[in-house]
């Protein structure tokens, strides 16, 4: 085709579609944007992938809270008590023995049995009398002035007790007038009619004392009679009880011939019970007299005692990991009526609790809070989420709990049982 049938060719084409034109390139700035807007986009996403990797990085660095336990300092009672094991006994016993050398007959009471004064506990019939020799004369001599002044010393111990009796009386009586006054307290009145009770005790067991004194005398002088009569044929002597009680023991059931002087039958009254109780001698420089006593773990209601007396003389014992402990008895005596403990005999087991320091507003703390810090004791406290190491003095202490003179308030928060992880500054999270 010539050039000049081309060029018709394409003036035709542009006469037919007159309205088409040919398409606008696209601007260059327009696709700079462009470019510019992605790169921005993935800069944007690797530096936030960047932080959270460096922000997990810190994070799994950084020392985290360390969880305790939390208590409240407070105010409150503080108790602390000698906690031992006892053994209830029968206050006065009496072991009733032969008077003189014979043949008993069997005796027919069994323990627990009930027996009156006078009631006769056995019969003896003596040794013929040419066994009898002029030593057993002077034997039986020799005993009636022993029960004499055994005799004599009983009266002189009623008389003193007595007297004590007369003048706690009139110590109560004055001290209700000073309470009644306000200028006395009420400490003081219960302390002095503990005192009246116990000496109330005292002359009942000095009396008692008093009667066994007389039935010895009495069977002594039999048993003279029956040695000094010189009779062929013997006669029965009757072995009577000297107190009203039961019988605790038999000792001697079966018939049988017996020696002066040996036991019989051990009475008592099982209602005049006390408990003995084996202390440390550490623990018992702090007991006093009348100090208040919680008796538990005997089968019934838990009973209210009080400290008679410590022993004089204290023993060596062995404890049950075999090391030797020097311990004392504790005397303690029953305050409740006879009716709530009446199921209790003698020699039953018993587990004592002895107050020897008692008050009712003592700042205090766990004990497990408080742990040695050179010489001092200390404490971690919490305030705004961490632990701060707080020196304090500490007082008295039941184990469970300790009284705190100086270094804390009440309501502050301390960690009971700190772990190695905790430490004067950290962050604690409190459970």
């Amino acid at each position: 085709m010539s050039p000049d049938g081309d060029n018709a060719a394409r003036s035709a084409n542009q006469q037919s579609s007159p309205q088409e034109k040919p398409a606008a390139p696209k601007p260059a700035s327009a696709k700079r944007n462009h470019r510019n807007l992605a790169r921005w986009v993935r800069r944007i996403a690797v530096l936030t992938v960047a932080v959270l990797a460096l922000a997990a990085i810190v994070m799994a660095w950084m020392p985290k809270p360390v969880p305790v336990d939390s208590v409240k300092v407070e105010r409150g009672e503080l108790t602390i008590t000698v906690d031992e094991d006892g053994r209830t006994r029968v206050k006065d016993r009496f072991t009733v023995s032969a008077p003189i050398a014979g043949n008993v007959a069997r005796i027919e009471l069994k323990p627990g049995a009930e027996v009156e004064s006078q009631q006769v506990l056995a019969r003896i019939v003596p040794l013929s009398s040419p066994l009898l020799d002029e030593r057993s004369k002077q034997q039986a001599e020799a005993q009636v002035l022993a029960a004499g002044a055994a005799q004599r010393q009983a009266r002189a111990q009623i008389d003193r007790a007595e007297a004590a009796l007369e003048y706690a009386k009139k110590q109560v009586q004055t001290r209700k007038a000073l309470v009644a006054q306000g200028a006395s307290p009420q400490a003081e009145l219960d302390r002095q009619e503990l005192e009246l009770r116990s000496r109330k005790a005292e002359l009942t067991s000095a009396r008692f004392g008093a009667k066994v004194a007389d039935h010895q005398l009495g069977m002594a002088r039999a048993a003279l009679g029956q040695i000094s009569g010189g009779k062929k044929d013997a006669q029965q002597l009757d072995v009577p009880s000297p107190i009203n009680g039961r019988v605790l023991k038999l000792i001697q059931e079966s018939e049988g011939v017996v020696q002066a002087g040996s036991p019989l039958v051990e009475l008592g009254d099982p209602q005049a019970l006390e408990i003995v109780i084996d202390v440390l001698t550490s623990d018992a420089v702090q007991i006093e007299p009348g100090a208040p006593v919680r008796v538990v773990a005997w089968g019934g209601p838990e009973l209210r005692a009080h400290v008679r007396q410590i022993e004089p003389s204290a023993f060596t014992k062995l404890s049950a990991l075999g090391v030797e402990e020097q311990r004392v008895n504790a005397v303690i005596d029953l305050d409740e009526p006879y009716d709530k403990w009446k199921a209790l005999m003698d020699g039953y087991r018993v587990e004592a609790k002895i107050i020897v320091f008692e008050a009712k507003d003592v700042l205090k703390v766990p004990a497990s809070a408080l742990f040695r810090k050179g010489e001092s004791w200390a404490v971690f406290s919490v305030t705004g989420g961490v632990a701060h190491l707080r020196e304090v003095e500490v007082g008295r202490s039941n184990g469970l709990e300790t009284e705190i003179k100086r270094g804390l308030e009440s309501g502050e928060i301390v960690i009971p049982h700190p772990s190695d992880r905790v430490s004067d500054g950290v962050s604690v999270l409190t459970r």
